[in-house]
């Protein structure tokens, strides 16, 4: 078939990559997000997506909103017969879903109705839930409420973060996606409307959601610092200044009041609602990132001083 690819970041590259590698059908454009300004020097760089498509030839289209005149019209003319989606980042209105003669079909990295919305897998590792996966769904106006081609299921590992647990189903769902593909090329698979009993929502976490509460159990800031690792990234305030956290430990041994940080010879302790957690990496402002001993070391800590 004739496919016009859809997706950004890097965990849509393992998909890109099973389409260009695929015998059976034709990568004839991505879509992907606009350049953007990276780095210090905030100089414009082209997504992931586009950097691959770039390597191979492929036609790149950028357009600020799905719905672009401009846009429409080119995707007209390329003619597509279906358009995989992963991670794209962009509402796509009725006039673009029409375009394409089976429509958009995209990957989502939840059991759905599980977890609809941008942030599924953060949102698996935070809620603690046991297994997870990834769907294939053709795209309807409502959010991620198209009816589904097929699922994998993923355990989630007792230390994963989003990271660790989303590299997995990249690799996954990219075979999902493609044998959905082909089933739907050669007419032997259907969707399924998905049930009305089960439906979560997984909204975007800001940075401000990324903040850790010591005052809340240890199991639960060891939930939230793995679901927000690696992006935005944990973080707490120490002497009044962001530090940026690493995943933490939760540790049966020490209890300490909420906050409060003790450094004993191989980790540094922060007391939570429960027992205390020992913190992993850590990065004050301006500063590289360490090992929370080195960083205990470098500021020297007195007894008694807290992390909020």
């Amino acid at each position: 078939m004739r496919l016009v690819f859809a997706g950004t970041p890097e965990v849509a590259l393992p998909s890109l990559r099973a389409f260009i590698d695929s015998p059976r059908h034709d990568v004839v454009a991505v879509v992907t997000r606009p350049d953007a300004p990276s780095g210090r020097g905030r100089k414009l760089e082209r997504s992931p997506v586009a950097a691959l498509a770039d390597e191979h030839g492929i036609e790149v289209l950028t357009p600020a909103k799905a719905g672009d005149p401009d846009f429409l019209d080119r995707l007209r003319a390329l003619e597509p017969d279906l358009c995989p989606v992963v991670a794209y980042g962009n509402l796509l209105p009725q006039r673009t879903l029409d375009i394409p003669r089976f429509g958009w079909v995209n990957l989502h990295f939840s059991v759905l109705p599980a977890w609809r919305g941008a942030a599924p897998v953060q949102a698996a590792v935070r809620n603690g839930d046991d297994i997870t996966g990834a769907s294939t769904f053709r795209i309807v106006r409502e959010l991620d409420a198209g009816p589904v081609f097929g699922v994998v299921t993923e355990k989630v590992r007792e230390r994963d973060t989003s990271g660790d647990l989303l590299a997995r189903l990249s690799e996954s769902g990219a075979q999902l996606l493609l044998s959905t593909v082909d089933g739907i090329e050669d007419g032997t698979l259907r969707a399924v409307e998905q049930p009305a009993d089960g439906v979560t929502y997984a909204a975007k976490i800001t940075v401000e959601d990324a903040r850790l509460d010591f005052t809340a159990p240890a199991v639960v800031v060891d939930r939230l610092a793995r679901a927000v690792t690696p992006e935005p990234g944990a973080w707490a305030e120490f002497r009044g200044e962001r530090l940026k956290l690493g995943p933490v430990t939760p540790v049966d041994d020490v209890t300490l009041p909420a906050g409060e940080v003790l450094v004993e010879r191989k980790r540094v302790l922060v007391g939570t609602a429960t027992t205390a957690v020992a913190l992993g990496e850590v990065q004050a402002q301006g500063k590289k990132r360490m090992a929370a001993t080195d960083w205990a070391r470098g500021v020297r800590i007195e007894a008694g001083e807290h992390i909020a």
